[in-house]
């Protein structure tokens, strides 16, 4: 009986991976971690949470009664925002 090795191959053109930047292959899990560890995840309970709730319902009535601003960054909506404070006053 021969002594036989099976492999998995994965084959990436030498052009896409200069296009790409390279390229990283790691087993799942540890790509899972990696993205656990990337984006904090954090719990809010008690008065946190209600006030959190609470920020999240009042938002979501201004935008119900069109008193919300589109900007493309929160620099540019506070910059929106404070010229129509300006012009009620």
């Amino acid at each position: 009986m021969e002594n036989q090795i099976e492999e998995n191959l994965i084959t990436v053109s030498e052009r896409t991976v200069r296009r790409e930047g390279g390229m990283v292959i790691l087993p799942l899990r540890e790509y899972k971690d990696l993205c656990e560890m990337a984006m904090p995840a954090y719990r809010l309970e008690g008065k946190e949470a209600k006030e959190l709730d609470r920020l999240v319902e009042n938002g979501l009535k201004e935008h119900k009664k069109g008193r919300t601003v589109k900007a493309s960054s929160l620099s540019e909506a506070l910059k929106i925002y404070e010229r129509k404070q300006h012009k009620k006053h």
